[in-house]
């Protein structure tokens, strides 16, 4: 007998083929989106579905719910959550709550492979991939507490390095009938992996894309971020202009987390404005998050800005990005890696 597959996993597209396999009508699918996807329900309280199809279900699909490992509150409102997943492998989501919006940090694989040296879930390597229902869970987990108005797929790993989960994903929460949120409000941040931007592209993936950047040469970019070996500046940059020129997408966001002393004198503002010229974007700085054993500071708040006004003296539109939670170690992975810390103690 095959494994049972978690329901919360399955798109629209899914969900009708299982109706026809149960041998109930199309329109239990659009019951199942409601009530899976809108109004966060079990699949018991879904009052709409028929016995024989809840049946079927119970005999062919699990419910796949995610348990609460440790939870840290910020004094600046941040929430930051480790989730266990069935296999008790853990990932962290974040709560970021700002003006008239709540912001969800949701994470795609256990772990990292990119390798970045300024990224401390990187330290950890990879352990697996996310499953596309593992990653929705994390979104049902958050709006059982509070309404949700924007994801940014930039927590643990690379999403570009779990495609496939990722781009069901993409479907499940922007689909009108399910979680409905607006194609606008989903990001997904690579730090660069160009064949996987391409396919975004061919598979009109309906969100935005951010690109992490951090250097203005070759040479530095590829000794922070070991991918500009294989994907350089200049291949990148093309992939984010083609970008731009595909359908919906007019604009593409750039991170540039500052470094001090590394990526963030007078040369590299110049740099990165001619990197940037031909290339329709929004450009975000962000100022380093240090952690222990860090290679790396962060630059001083004047240097911040000194940086962002070479940028903006230059035509490019540059928001520095203010820093959320640092009371409760905001960098990314460092949740999981504290609570790593605490058990072997």
């Amino acid at each position: 007998m095959e494994p049972r597959t978690p329901l919360i996993g399955l798109d629209r597209a899914s969900l009708v083929q299982l109706c026809r396999d149960a041998e109930v009508k199309d329109v239990h699918a659009k019951h199942l989106l409601a009530g899976l996807f809108r109004r966060n329900q079990n699949l018991d309280d879904i009052i709409e579905l028929p016995k024989k199809l809840k049946a079927w279900i119970a005999q062919h699909h699990t419910e796949l719910e995610v348990g609460c490992s440790t939870a840290q509150l910020s004094d600046d409102g941040t929430h930051k959550f480790l989730l266990k997943m069935p296999d008790c492998k853990e990932v962290e989501t974040v709560l970021i709550p700002t003006k008239g919006r709540v912001t969800q940090c949701v994470s795609t694989q256990v772990g990292c492979a990119a390798g970045c040296q300024f990224c401390l879930t990187a330290t950890a390597g990879l352990t697996r991939n996310l499953s596309v229902a593992e990653i929705v869970a994390q979104v049902r987990f958050m709006r059982h507490r509070t309404p949700v108005r924007n994801l940014v797929l930039m927590g643990m790993g690379e999403p570009l390095h779990n495609y496939e989960s990722v781009h069901s994903f993409v479907r499940i929460v922007t689909d009108p009938l399910g979680m409905a949120f607006s194609p606008r409000h989903v990001t997904l941040s690579t730090v660069g992996m160009v064949p996987g931007i391409y396919r975004m592209i061919e598979d009109e993936m309906a969100c935005n894309l951010a690109v992490s950047l951090n250097a203005t040469t070759d040479e530095l970019r590829s000794e922070i971020m070991p991918v500009n070996k294989a994907y350089p500046l200049a291949v990148l940059l093309q992939a984010m202009k083609d970008y731009t020129k595909s359908g919906r997408h007019k604009r593409v966001f750039v991170e540039y987390v500052l470094l001090a002393g590394v990526n963030d004198r007078d040369e590299d503002a110049l740099r990165l404005k001619q990197l940037l010229k031909d290339v329709p974007c929004t450009l975000n700085l962000l100022p380093f998050n240090a952690f222990s054993g860090s290679l790396y500071q962060a630059p001083s708040a004047q240097q911040v800005l000194h940086f962002q006004d070479q940028l903006l003296a230059q035509g490019i539109f540059a928001i520095v990005r203010e820093s959320r939670g640092r009371d409760i170690s905001a960098a990314c992975g460092q949740l999981k890696t504290e609570q790593r810390q605490r058990a072997s103690r």
